[in-house]
């Protein structure tokens, strides 16, 4: 599921066509602020957007429509629309949910004898390291299924959902965790060793190496998000 659309409403019969067009102009607008080509604080109107992507302002006022639902702009009377602030406090509950999620998967999985399900997981991530994927957005993709397959492991459907909501909430800034190489790596090591501790059937460990593991990558993000906001910030004052 592509993370730009993962959220939008189903399409609607004759509506298709429009729903279409603003389903890009909603792809559009949040890649331009999670990349802070629009910086928090920043207003435009719909008519500015209308204009810059040669489209009518109806799919761009359905478009804004569902960034305000996700929280990601507010609409101000008479002024136009404004770009949130960045709201880490947002993502940081989101990552605590996943470590008390994934915990609790851990536990259920050592405790109902559940461990033979994580072979698949072993054969990617217990690996040697000239068998371990390079590129980036392919890691992105294993790391995701990686989590989700800890869940699903448990065979509870509804934890499972939850857990997916999860996943598309933070999936826009968790693909920053690995734009840089060591990251890759320590993924590739940090999984390994959970899934050694759950192999063994040490709950402690394996739950405290997974609540490590999302901590550093929830961090790591941090960093990348607050320096490219500061760099954005200093081509923003560069151009003025």
């Amino acid at each position: 599921m592509n993370e730009n659309n993962a959220l939008l409403p189903e399409k609607q019969g004759p509506a298709s066509s429009a729903h279409s067009i603003a389903a890009q102009v909603y792809a559009s607008l949040k890649a331009d602020i999670f990349d802070f080509r629009l910086l928090p604080g920043d207003r435009f109107s719909e008519g500015d957007v209308a204009t810059r992507m040669q489209i009518s302002r109806t799919p761009v006022r359905q478009a804004l429509f569902w960034l305000q639902r996700e929280g990601y702009v507010d609409v101000h009377f008479k002024s136009g629309w404004q770009v949130r602030a960045f709201d880490f406090k947002y993502f940081e509950d989101l990552y605590e949910i996943r470590i008390v999620m994934e915990s609790a998967a851990i536990a259920r999985i050592i405790e109902g004898a559940m461990v033979p399900s994580l072979a698949a997981l072993r054969a990617i991530w217990c690996v040697a390291p000239e068998q371990r994927e390079a590129d980036p957005a392919t890691v992105a993709s294993l790391d995701e299924a990686f989590h989700a397959g800890l869940v699903a492991a448990t065979g509870n459907i509804e934890m499972s959902r939850m857990h997916q909501d999860v996943t598309e909430r933070i999936r826009i800034i968790r693909r920053l965790d690995f734009t840089k190489v060591p990251r890759i790596a320590a993924t590739y090591e940090e999984h390994a060793a959970i899934l050694d501790a759950i192999q063994d059937g040490n709950v402690a460990l394996a739950q405290s190496r997974i609540k490590a593991h999302i901590a550093e990558s929830q961090a790591e993000v941090k960093r990348i998000t607050l320096y490219m906001l500061q760099s954005a910030r200093q081509r923003y004052a560069a151009d003025e």
